[in-house]
């Protein structure tokens, strides 16, 4: 979807979908700075059918019609020179049902870049696996065009949009590359390094949220 100039003070609330409670445990802690309108955040549990499920039961039945839906968590990063603590903003997200476009991708990368401006942010597809990815998998997912690749946020995005209309989006905080493998000694520091920038990352979500367009009626 477009990048222009939306007007400001959506009605419609937010979800961000989470996958794993250290990514709610960061996210609600940059939540307690202040959040300008309706913010929830929804812990799915790991995997594609848990996020799924939950973010089905969430939107279901019509009681939130025209909430935009961000993914946000951890992921592994596909490309060389990635490094924890990097960021992800997918324009758009591949799983089993096909690529979901992302909403307001550039937006999201430049707000982003002013709220961790010590971090390089990547903007590409970001694919989906039905577990972790290591080895030769990263290069097999990478030579499809992928830059990063998580668990959930396919899902995530195909179940909102199943739902109804409404923008969606992807925001991953790169936890894994290539030359920094979790399973290596010492990389403890790196998954520190990515809490901290998803504690962070907040107010870019919220000024993203803001300028998406009025909801029709």
């Amino acid at each position: 979807m477009g990048d222009g100039p939306r007007p400001a003070g959506p009605a419609a609330p937010l979800l961000i979908a989470c996958a794993l409670g250290i990514e709610r445990l960061a996210l609600r802690r940059g939540r307690a700075r202040g959040a300008p309108g309706p913010v929830s955040v929804l812990c799915t549990g790991m995997g594609p059918r848990a996020a799924d499920a939950a973010v089905t039961r969430a939107l279901g039945g019509g009681r939130a019609p025209g909430t935009a839906v961000l993914a946000a968590g951890f992921c592994a990063g596909l490309s060389p020179g990635m490094h924890p603590g990097d960021l992800v903003v997918a324009d758009e997200t591949r799983g089993t049902g096909g690529p979901t476009a992302c909403t307001g991708t550039r937006l999201l990368a430049e707000a982003l870049a002013r709220a961790v401006p010590v971090h390089t942010v990547h903007t590409g597809p970001l694919t989906g696996s039905a577990h972790v990815v290591r080895g030769h998998e990263r290069a097999e997912l990478r030579a499809t065009g992928a830059i990063a690749v998580d668990m959930e946020s396919a899902a995530t995005l195909r179940a909102a949009l199943r739902s109804g209309p409404r923008p969606v989006a992807a925001v991953r905080v790169v936890v894994d590359a290539p030359e920094h493998e979790l399973v290596r000694i010492g990389t403890i520091r790196g998954g520190i390094s990515a809490f901290r920038v998803l504690c962070a990352v907040l107010p870019a979500f919220y000024e993203w949220h803001r300028s998406l367009p009025l909801p029709r009626r």
